[in-house]
């Protein structure tokens, strides 16, 4: 895990999503310790002209958007941690989508080890059977 959702205000590009996935898997690698051969990232791009801030679509305003969540499994990292991830992860989006709306936000959840897997799992089964 983690499963990451994005919002990027931009064209559709294969390009971008590329390098927006593969800088967030590194972060949640290097800041969050998460395995990045189960990390999800699901990518979706909306027009400028459909993302308001401020009541004023970004088309108006010259500058781009994003907005991403991940879900981490709850006790696995620190505030400090998670602090960290969110300051990189902004500032990183911001070099590659260029002038960025300081409305653009990172969403960590926290999810309970009950209530969280994956390929039928939970993560609390995975933390009580480590061997399996």
């Amino acid at each position: 895990m983690p499963i990451l959702n994005v919002k990027l205000s931009s064209p559709a590009s294969v390009s971008l999503s590329r390098k927006v996935a593969d800088t967030l898997s590194a972060l949640s690698t290097r800041l969050l310790g998460k395995d990045p051969r189960v990390t999800s990232i699901a990518i979706d791009f909306v027009s400028p002209a459909h993302w308001y801030i401020g009541g004023k679509p970004l088309s108006e305003q010259g500058v781009e958007s994003f907005f991403f969540d991940i879900r981490i499994t709850d006790e696995t990292n620190t505030k400090a941690e998670k602090a960290a991830f969110v300051a990189e992860a902004y500032a990183a989006l911001c070099q590659l989508l260029g002038p960025v709306h300081e409305e653009s936000y990172i969403h960590v959840h926290d999810v309970r080890a009950a209530s969280y897997g994956y390929g039928g799992r939970t993560q609390e089964w995975r933390y009580q059977h480590p061997a399996a």
